[in-house]
């Protein structure tokens, strides 16, 4: 009818509360979906905003005030009190199927696996950041005891947490695995410190909203979701428009010289995140957003069992869902590869 009358309907404004400020894979996502128009076709327009860390986030998807909120689950998870209701929020859609976090290392160091950080410093952004339950779980997995044995301090995101490293003011960083690439690609070799295997295969990020959402606008939930699902997709077929479409929407993330080597290192780092987003370690294509509570209730399990929650009997079934995952792959996804594949 509005087609007939030739009344559009004003685009759905989507507002996204993220943890920290977003670099070549994650915002490489927004910008190849705005690049061809991939939210404009399912008459949505969002905007993104950087919060300080997850323990920011929640509460501002709590009052209404981001529409999705993009924090770890840690934070909302450690929130519950046996015998209380859980907070009226779900995770609909799982962005980062893998622990994509990283303790590293300078390569230099003789620190080789999680028990010789005894005595030493943990650099994170920010001592709100949603990291820091799990880094503490791994510390008590291993015999160290957080505080104690072992320092978690504010270092800054970026450049200023790489200083931190490369000064020794602390002995790891506690950062995603592409910051840890934008470090190597600097001249700072690291080594990465091998994590015990149910922290390693939990879920990272994922879409966070208010269940009023969930009751009230599914249609938006699943548009969002199948339109973030197919920008995925389109920077895996073609990283290189993806990262040309990054420099674009954030020119101050292009150098101004060695612009082909900062290509080509980009795309490298793109491929190695969405390798592991769109594939599993068989090599086969992972459902967009699904959740999978086996190894979100074995880790729920073990970070109960290291003193981080105070229960492993957590409400999963209202803090994850996966209803809306036959939406999210409601696309031609053969005609979305070529499409991507044919942008410059």
């Amino acid at each position: 009818m509005a087609l007939l009358t030739g009344v559009a309907h004003a685009a759905d404004k989507v507002l996204i509360g993220l943890a920290i400020p977003p670099t070549i894979t994650d915002g490489g996502i927004y910008a190849i979906a705005d690049e061809m128009g991939l939210f404009k076709a399912e008459n949505i327009e969002v905007e993104t905003v950087v919060l300080q860390g997850a323990g920011a986030i929640v509460p501002q998807v709590l009052q209404k005030k981001v529409t999705f909120g993009f924090p770890l689950p840690e934070t909302l998870l450690a929130a519950y009190k046996t015998g209380e209701p859980p907070l009226p929020l779900t995770y609909v859609f799982n962005a980062n199927p893998y622990n994509s976090l990283e303790l590293a290392v300078l390569a230099s160091s003789n620190i080789h696996n999680i028990k010789d950080l005894k005595n030493g410093k943990i650099g994170v952004g920010a001592l709100t950041w949603g990291t820091i339950p799990q880094t503490r779980a791994i510390l008590r997995s291993v015999g160290l005891q957080p505080g104690t044995d072992v320092s978690i301090v504010a270092v800054g995101v970026l450049g200023s947490g790489f200083h931190a490293l490369r000064e020794g003011r602390v002995e790891a960083l506690n950062f995603n695995s592409t910051w840890n690439d934008l470090l190597e690609l600097e001249g700072t070799k690291v080594r990465r410190l091998p994590y015990p295997p149910v922290f390693a295969n939990m879920i990272v990020n994922g879409f966070l909203t208010h269940q009023d959402t969930v009751k009230d606008n599914p249609g938006l939930i699943a548009r969002f979701g199948r339109a973030y699902a197919e920008a995925v997709i389109a920077c895996d077929a073609n990283p290189k428009a993806c990262v040309e479409a990054f420099w674009k929407r954030t020119p101050q993330a292009k150098p101004a010289e060695n612009v082909d080597k900062a290509l080509a290192d980009n795309v490298e780092i793109l491929k190695r995140r969405l390798a592991l987003v769109v594939r599993d370690a068989a090599g086969k294509d992972r459902i967009p957003g699904a959740f999978d509570m086996d190894i979100i209730r074995a880790y729920v399990t073990d970070m109960h069992k290291y003193g981080e929650f105070t229960t492993s009997n957590l409400p999963l079934d209202a803090y994850f869902t996966n209803q809306f995952v036959t939406e999210f792959s409601k696309f031609d996804r053969p005609a979305l590869i070529a499409k991507a594949k044919a942008l410059p």
